[in-house]
């Protein structure tokens, strides 16, 4: 249940935001077809407090300076509630993650590698 946020530049959108389990890896090539960018990389991480607004280890899908294109991994949908960062370090908040897509205009799509690649 306890999701990270990672943010990504696309050559189109910009930043878009990636909301996936703790114990999964981003695909880029996922992102970047749900986002509608033919190329996605992740946001250096000398950029991402200007960018967002926070830290790293502290980055939240909710608040950030901007509403960037929010896209959940699909399996979040699976579960009642699941846990994000609150914006800080340490600080987490849990909430069903429909709540959570509504706030942020988030949709739900595969984001993560197959476990066989």
């Amino acid at each position: 249940q306890l999701f990270k946020t990672l943010v990504a530049v696309g050559n189109k959108t910009g930043p878009v935001v990636a909301v996936i389990p703790g114990n999964r890896e981003l695909d880029l090539k996922k992102i970047a077809k749900a986002s509608g960018n033919k190329k996605v990389e992740m946001l250096h991480l000398r950029d991402l407090e200007e960018t967002t607004g926070y830290i790293r280890g502290g980055c939240s899908p909710v608040g950030m300076k901007k509403l960037f294109p929010t896209f959940f991994d699909a399996r979040a949908e699976h579960f009642a509630t699941i846990i994000v960062s609150a914006g800080r370090r340490g600080l987490q908040m849990e909430l069903a993650p429909k709540d959570l897509a509504t706030l942020v205009r988030g949709q739900f799509v595969d984001l993560t590698l197959d476990s066989e690649e």
